[in-house]
This record gives C-alpha cells, structure tokens and sequence, in this order.
C-alpha cells in the first residue's frame, strides 16, 4: 500500500497534467473556429468548380484536342496524396487517416506512389514500405494557396508526364466538432458526370475551349488539393479539442479517486495508531 505522501504526490502530478490538457484544448478550440470557417466557406467553391469540370468532361468532345489533365487513359500508375497532421494528441484521427489510406493502396491493382502531407502520414507511409515520392511537413494553421502549389504542380507534373495515370486524395473530411470522416477522393483524372442525353447540349467558350480548360484546370487541382487541407486542419484541432478536453475530464477524474484512496490510507495509518496507543496503555495497566 502506497503511504500518504506518495499518494498526494500523484495527485499533484495528476492535477499538473489536467491543467496542461485544459490548455491545450483551450488552444485547440480558439483555432478550430478559425479552420472551421476557412473549411466551411471554401467548401461552395470547391463543390461548384468540381461540378462545372464534371459535367465539361461528360459533354461530347475532341480526344486529341482534349489538355493533359482531362485525358483519360488505363490506369499503371497510381498516385495518392495523404493529408495528415504533423503532431499526435488527435485521438483516433491519425490512425483513421492512414487506415483509410492503407486499405486503398492494398486494393490497388497498379503501382501506387505516394506524397505525404504532414509527419503522421509519412511516418506510416515510410513504416509500411511505400513508394513516398515527396513528403511537405509545417503546413501553417491557417494555410494560403501558395502554400499548396508545390504539392499540386509535382502532381499536375506526374499525370501529364504519364508517370501517374489516375491521382487520389486522402484526407480528413470535417463533418462537425465530434466526428471527422476520412474520406479518399478522385482528383485526376476528372470525373465525368452521369448527365442524361438531353443535358449533353455542350458548352460555348470564349475566347476558345482550349484555352479555358488548359487555364481552368490547374486551378481545380489547386483548389481541390488547397480545401482537402483546409479540412484537415479544421478536423485536427476539432479531434484535439475533444482529446484533450476528454484527457482533462479523465485526469480529473483520477484525482478524486485518489483522493478517496489517500483519505482511506490516512484513516487506516490513525486507526491503527489509536490501536497501539490503547493497547501500550493497557499493557502498561
């Protein structure tokens, strides 16, 4: 049985510690609101210039005028982009991310390849054996686009050189402040819609179409690439936010059960002194 003083010692460091999580989930909430709204006013565009590429690529057109980024051919090679946090202390987030990512590299029939946003991510990716091409760490917590340019031109890179023939991503999606869904999303090539025949009335562009897709293009993937990291961010501090809180309840919670114990050890320690006081004096009786 551990004596009085050792118990208040551990205590004092059990309290230590939820002060420390307090803060931490304190730090995590006040940058949650900020990557919450970045994630959430982005998401409009990201879903509008998706649907507009969709549906260019489902009208009837020109293979061999088609850019590089709309070229549909077989698939040898496979790209995947894994967005994850660069630190832990996210709950079950990091484990989920690249969980989701393992499954899709294992039923992949075709080479995969591998760009590692964040630290967790690599080190799985390294871990495992993966073919990781590049890896970016100490993305800022409120990202810029520029921030994600190098990432997008080595993938715009890859497919037009035909080294990658289809191109994923996988990354946190923010569902709200208590779930975060990994999600493995198609970036290249795009899409095409599921349209009916009597939508399929094309499209007329100006100055050419070719020069608006050849423009348009590398900013979906810009885009696309840019939100997928928005919402990573916004699902890592929503997941440190409840950890922590949660680690802080926990320790919180240990510390009174402690407390019950040390009360039960010292009324042990004066029972028995009041047992030997009364037996000393009857003895000297």
């Amino acid at each position: 049985m551990p004596s009085v003083r050792q118990i208040r010692r551990r205590i004092r460091s059990v309290e230590n510690t939820a002060k420390i999580t307090k803060a931490m989930s304190m730090i995590a909430a006040s940058k949650m609101r900020r990557a919450q709204e970045s994630a959430l006013s982005g998401r409009p565009y990201s879903e509008r210039i998706q649907s507009l590429l969709s549906h260019l690529a489902a009208q009837p057109h020109d293979e061999e005028r088609l850019p590089p980024l709309l070229r549909r051919r077989q698939v040898n090679n496979v790209q995947v982009v894994v967005i994850t946090p660069d630190r832990g202390l996210t709950g079950g987030l990091n484990s989920n991310i690249n969980r989701a990512a393992a499954q899709f590299i294992v039923g992949q029939s075709a080479n995969v390849s591998v760009i590692c946003v964040g630290r967790k991510g690599r080190d799985f990716m390294v871990r495992s054996g993966q073919d990781v091409r590049a890896v970016f760490t100490d993305m800022p917590d409120r990202p810029q686009l520029t921030d994600v340019t190098p990432i997008t031109r080595l993938v715009i890179d890859a497919y037009t050189r035909e080294e990658a023939d289809a191109v994923h991503l996988v990354y946190a999606d923010f569902v709200n402040t208590t779930t975060q869904r990994p999600v493995v999303q198609p970036l290249l090539p795009v899409e095409p819609a599921d349209l009916r025949p009597q939508d399929a009335v094309g499209y007329i562009f100006e100055p050419f179409d070719l020069t608006v897709l050849s423009a348009l293009l590398p900013r979906f993937v810009e885009m696309q690439t840019y939100h997928a990291v928005l919402e990573g961010i916004a699902s890592e501090q929503s997941a440190r936010m409840v950890a922590m809180r949660s680690a802080t309840d926990n320790a919180l919670s240990m510390a009174e059960d402690l407390t019950l114990v040390m009360n039960k050890v010292r009324q042990e320690t004066i029972t028995r002194e009041l047992l030997d006081i009364v037996g000393g004096a009857a003895a000297v009786e």
